[in-house]
């Protein structure tokens, strides 16, 4: 089974003790160099803030 990068930023959230804006920057370069979509984008940025 291959781990992806959504699995890897999956477990990195949940985990916690990362600093927010640190880790909205890597979802950004992530998405901009389209190792996730833009639904996982979606969906890890809101577990970020919190939504």
């Amino acid at each position: 089974m291959k781990v992806t990068t959504y699995d890897l930023l999956i477990r990195k959230i949940n985990k916690g003790g990362y600093d927010p804006e640190e880790m909205l920057v890597m979802l950004d370069t992530f998405y901009a160099a389209g190792r996730i979509t833009t639904e996982q984008y979606e969906e890890l940025v809101a577990l970020v803030q919190g939504e």
